[in-house]
């Protein structure tokens, strides 16, 4: 089989230790394809070796075979208000390197509060649309990018979602998923906040083309993967909040974190789609405004990263610093990648209707 795909990507990492790092991964196109991006769309020019894919949203908006995600790892502390900001910032900065697309962690706007149970912590959810959506919607459309941010989402009293919304490069809301997989585990315990999503798998049609967002423990489901992909999406968003039990991390640590980068590895793979995992840091008692849980608390570990469609990690966080990654989508290289590797088109969609039974033991 081959598996030539050109010149190998190169990305190159800061050493400045003032303020966050910048990463940037830069694919090589293929030597046939020449084309210019403008600044909503692409001029291609095409050769006899060359076929792209498709350039036009499903609204018939021209969109950029090639284009830039930002991947913005950061810290969270005791006020709300103040991660809001430094988020904010943050879009801000990665836009001025080029971003097109920017991607924020999961829950961003707070510690993890999820490492107890408190119904007090309901009062933190929020309507969407409603008011901090409203400074979300404004930094995308005042930088001129796609916005993926999660929330805290309060549907109606005593009815709440852990979801991403997707804000489009002017402003408007393009829609919202509803994270589909609740996990329940020590200092994990999402099952008592969040209802689980009823909106199904979902991909985006953006500035940018299709994209498809899940959330953090959605990231261990290849069927969400699968169908997200099959709806189009180029690239699949998984912001996160995971980490490291303190006392478990000596024994477990590193195959736990290694378990986490291979399995959305294999979903880039698996799908012919780029991937971009974008995870919290440092150390947390879930605090939420001095309110901490006892105990030795969680050590996010960060490690955000951004990988092919071939599975190779072009730009990757350290464990333990705020950083921005910045990579390119390259549509040109996703359909050469599927065309060596056709797993879409030898799939046996004739054969998989068990899939749907929670074990295949006769009860």
């Amino acid at each position: 089989m081959k598996t030539n795909f050109g010149p190998k990507k190169q990305f190159t990492r800061s050493e400045d230790n003032a303020g966050p790092r910048f990463h940037r991964a830069v694919p090589s196109p293929p030597a046939s394809c020449h084309f210019d991006i403008l600044e909503r769309g692409c001029n291609i020019r095409r050769d006899a070796a060359c076929r792209l894919s498709d350039c036009l949203s499903e609204t018939g908006e021209n969109v950029p075979d090639k284009f830039t995600v930002a991947l913005i790892q950061m810290s969270c502390g005791p006020e709300p208000a103040d991660n809001l900001a430094k988020a904010l910032d943050r879009v801000s900065e990665a836009a001025r390197k080029g971003a097109h697309v920017v991607c924020l962690p999961e829950l961003f706007q707070t510690q993890y509060f999820c490492q107890r149970e408190d119904a007090a912590l309901f009062d933190l959810a929020e309507p969407i649309p409603g008011a901090g959506t409203e400074k979300l919607a404004a930094a995308a459309r005042q930088n001129k990018v796609v916005l993926i941010a999660s929330l805290f989402e309060k549907r109606a009293p005593g009815l709440y979602h852990n979801t991403a919304a997707i804000f489009d490069s002017d402003g408007a809301l393009g829609g919202i998923y509803r994270k589909m997989h609740i996990p329940d585990d020590p200092l994990y315990y999402e099952k008592f906040y969040f209802t689980p999503g009823d909106l199904g798998f979902k991909a985006f049609d953006t500035s940018a083309g299709k994209l498809g967002t899940l959330v953090c423990w959605d990231q261990w489901y290849p069927e969400g993967a699968r169908l997200t992909a099959l709806q189009g999406a180029s690239i699949l968003f998984y912001p996160t909040a995971i980490g490291w039990h303190p006392a478990e991390k000596a024994e477990f640590g590193v195959a736990q974190h290694d378990a986490w980068r291979t399995i959305q590895r294999a979903h880039a793979i698996a799908n012919g789609v780029y991937v971009a995992a974008v995870n919290r840091v440092g150390f947390e008692t879930g605090d939420i405004r001095g309110n901490s849980v006892p105990g030795k608390g969680l050590e996010f570990w960060g490690g955000s990263f951004f990988c092919d469609p071939f599975g190779r990690v072009l730009a990757e966080a350290s464990h333990d610093n705020e950083e921005i990654l910045l990579g390119e989508v390259d549509l040109h290289q996703l359909e050469d990648i599927r065309r060596n590797w056709p797993f879409l088109r030898d799939r046996r969609i004739d054969s998989y209707a068990p899939i749907t039974s929670r074990m295949l033991d006769g009860k």
